[in-house]
């Protein structure tokens, strides 16, 4: 099938087999972490964090691979799925902890009491949220991905500080609750976890990973509870492992148009422009594919998947 055989902009409706998708693409059977190739000195800085029970923060460009940190340290020590918390200005630390629906409350209480029936209890409007849920005790410490956090409000850090320094915290809603004993879902789970007066506190300092592009600051109190590995900018020979990783080669030799195109793409790092390495993938994918366009249509099209990510 040709490369112009999906969509024509012709608006006739016509009957199109879609291409498989690259291997970094596949919902459900796609392992990012088992492409990942750290860098130098970044198992260094894992051990040194697990070593100390140390958050990491990682700073550094997108697409080099920040979050896939966490996701191969958690597959390679069984620490169980990877809790996210996907940070942006509007985030909090108490809702990283534990949400209360206090209004979906209000309301059950309000049917109930119309219904002549007993109170709809409180289990059932309150879930931890990642942090809180990484905080739980248990046989394992767990690993949690904080993404983003140059991105937060200028608080948030400073707020952080008490929780990750102490490993407890307290669900306000179950401080004063008159049971002392409440089951509490966790995050992105059916499973629940008990809570007692109100207040949590882990056995084992979770594995955490603390991703930023590297677009703020970070107060001195705050970055010196972290163990901190900038990545580095990736060279041709890194890229090429990278490519050679996702696309499954092992150690055989890359196809000529795809070392050319790391090539550029490298030199192009190099004079400091900011791109990501899905970006290459993605032009990796399309120069060695056997119904790639050719001539000005490859151009245009490497032009669009290659674009500087700075905006400029």
């Amino acid at each position: 099938m040709s490369w112009n055989s999906y969509y024509r902009g012709d608006g006739e409706a016509r009957e199109v087999t879609l291409p498989p998708p690259p291997p970094w693409r596949r919902l459900g059977d796609h392992q990012p972490h088992r492409a990942f190739l750290p860098p130098p000195g970044l198992v260094d800085a894992v051990n040194a964090a697990l070593y100390l029970h140390r958050p990491l923060l990682v700073t550094g460009g997108a697409g080099t691979g920040k979050s896939t940190v966490i996701e191969q340290v958690a597959a390679e020590l069984r620490l169980g799925p990877v809790l996210k918390w996907h940070v942006t200005s509007r985030s909090t630390l108490p809702e990283a902890l534990c949400r209360y629906d206090a209004l979906g409350h209000i309301h059950a209480l309000r049917i109930r009491e119309a219904r002549d029936e007993a109170p709809a209890e409180i289990d059932s409007f309150l879930q931890l949220g990642p942090l809180g849920t990484a905080l739980l005790p248990g046989p394992r410490p767990r690993a949690l991905l904080i993404d983003e956090i140059d991105k937060s409000d200028i608080d948030l850090p400073a707020d952080l500080l008490d929780v990750l320094e102490n490993g407890t915290y307290e669900i306000p809603e179950l401080v004063r609750h008159q049971r002392r004993t409440v089951r509490v879902r966790e995050w992105e789970s059916a499973a629940t976890a008990t809570v007692e007066d109100g207040r949590v506190r882990c056995g084992t300092f979770p594995f955490i990973v603390m991703t930023s592009n590297g677009e703020r600051d970070f107060p001195a109190p705050f970055l010196r509870r972290c163990i901190r590995y900038d990545m580095p900018k990736p060279d041709a020979p890194a890229l090429r492992r990278a490519v050679a990783a996702h696309l499954g080669l092992g150690d055989a030799p890359l196809d000529p148009a795809a070392a050319e195109l790391v090539a550029e793409f490298a030199d192009r790092i190099s004079r400091g422009e900011t791109l990501a390495v899905d970006q290459l993938l993605n032009a990796v994918r399309l120069v060695t594919d056997a119904a790639a366009p050719t001539g000005e249509q490859r151009r245009h099209l490497l032009d669009l998947m290659l674009r500087d990510l700075s905006g400029a």
